[in-house]
Parts: C-alpha cells; sequence; structure tokens
C-alpha cells in the first residue's frame, strides 16, 4: 500500500512537471504552445492505452488454463524438429523406400498445423483493436488534422511533443501498470 502510494505521489509529480513545462511555452508562442499539447497527450495517451491493453491481455493468457505443453522452451528453440534426441520413433526411422516428395508434403503441412496463426491473431485482437488504443489514435490524427486545417501545424513543436510524450508515456505506464516486488 505505501509503495503503491509512493508511486501515485511520483507519477503526479512527473505529469506536473511536465505540464509545468508545456504551460510556460504558451508565453513563448500560443501555436508551439498548442501543438506540443496536442502531440505530447496523444503520445502519452497511445503509450497509456497500449500498456494497459497489453497488460489486460498477458494477465488474461496467464489466469487462462490454455497453456502450452511441458516441453522444455530452450530444448524447443535449440532443436525444433528433435533431431538430436535420443530415442528414435518409428516416424523418425530411416526408409528407404519412401518419396522424398512426399515427406516435404507433409511436413509442410505438419508445420501449417502447429503454427495457428488465425487461432494467436484472434487471441491478440483484442488488445490491438482496445479502446483504449483507438481513442488516442483518433485525438492524434484529429489533432493532426485541426491544427493543419487551421494552418497552425508547426512540425518541429508537434515532432518534440510527441518524443517528450513518449518518453513520459513510457515512464507513467511503467509506474502504473509495471508493478515492481509482485
Amino acid at each position: 500500500m505505501m509503495k503503491m502510494r509512493m508511486s501515485l505521489k511520483n507519477t503526479i509529480k512527473l505529469i506536473l512537471g511536465v505540464e509545468l513545462f508545456i504551460i510556460t511555452l504558451n508565453f513563448y508562442s500560443y501555436t508551439f504552445f498548442l501543438n506540443f499539447q496536442i502531440a505530447f497527450l496523444s503520445s502519452v495517451l497511445i503509450l497509456l492505452g497500449s500498456t494497459y491493453s497489453y497488460k489486460r491481455l498477458v494477465d488474461r493468457r496467464v489466469a487462462s488454463e490454455d497453456r502450452p505443453d511441458d516441453t522444455d522452451l530452450i530444448d524447443k528453440i535449440d532443436d525444433p524438429f528433435d533431431l538430436y534426441s535420443e530415442e528414435i520413433t518409428s516416424e523418425m526411422a530411416v526408409d528407404e523406400d519412401i518419396d522424398l516428395k512426399t515427406v516435404v508434403k507433409e511436413e509442410k503441412a505438419r508445420l501449417k498445423s502447429q503454427k495457428n496463426t488465425i487461432k494467436n491473431t484472434a487471441k491478440s485482437t483484442p488488445a490491438l483493436v482496445s479502446i483504449f488504443r483507438v481513442v488516442p489514435y483518433l485525438f492524434l490524427v484529429l489533432g493532426f488534422i485541426g491544427l493543419n486545417n487551421n494552418k497552425i501545424l508547426e512540425l518541429l513543436p508537434f515532432l518534440s511533443g510527441l518524443s517528450v510524450g513518449i518518453l513520459a508515456g513510457f515512464f507513467l505506464g511503467k509506474s502504473i501498470f509495471i508493478l515492481k516486488d509482485q
């Protein structure tokens, strides 16, 4: 509880510090301030939304019963086709009468069935099209179009705001969604 309070205090301090800096840009130029603020807010919201969406996805997958089989991950990476195993199965026995083309076709079919790309895509789609990601991207696009249509778009402050927003969003997402010492 105490760590959460400290994290919340640090998060609020970071947000207030950056916003105070951005408000001081208003004294320099209103268009500079507006470009910087829109880019900053959109990039921070995009990163926070993405972090939150993927955190929810990972939490759901960890909580689900859908686990890969109990094979050693390092063995699977080092020897994906089980070429160096000590036991010989009937599939691996050398038979000189087997046609090479049929073996290749069977192996390709087996690899295609193992990929399950549609299944993996379907599992990660909620994180990709989450409302927490779509709305900030809409804010970025509409903010850019609004600045451009009003002829007040300046790329230097806009890109600067994006880069500062990316840094702030990274640290905010880390402090809010990634728990330390779980």
